[in-house]
């Protein structure tokens, strides 16, 4: 058994999801959400919801491209390299990508709790 495993980001479901990267799923990570998401301009990359009902913070990543997050209210312009932390479970959160070839990583996981999978993601992609 190898102590890593690696892969290009395009090598992780572009063909069949081309907006999203289940890189948590494709993994096997245990200890915190992380996926890509992929867009062209004007597309919602990140999908407005909050994280109330799971309590995770998350971290949003601007791989590349560019971005316009709204969270709890406030517009963000995020060119490639930008990183916005959101530690408030009950911000309303969306971002739109502003570029072809903008892609999103987010990552996940609950303050102080060990890391339980929402499962949304396998059962999105086993529904398929």
């Amino acid at each position: 058994m190898s102590a890593y495993t690696a892969c290009h980001l395009d090598e992780i479901a572009a063909e069949k999801w081309p907006y999203w990267a289940p890189i948590r799923h494709h993994f096997d990570v245990r200890s915190f959400g992380i996926n890509a998401w992929r867009g062209t301009d004007g597309d919602e990359v990140i999908k407005r919801h909050t994280e109330e009902e799971s309590g995770q913070e998350e971290l949003y990543i601007v791989l590349s491209g560019r971005a316009t997050f709204t969270v709890g209210g406030d517009d963000i312009e995020a060119p490639a390299g930008t990183l916005i932390y959101i530690r408030d479970p009950q911000a309303e959160r969306v971002g739109f990508a502003k570029q072809d070839g903008t892609v999103v990583l987010s990552l996940g996981a609950t303050a102080g709790t060990a890391y339980e999978p929402s499962g949304w993601d396998t059962s999105f992609l086993e529904g398929s």
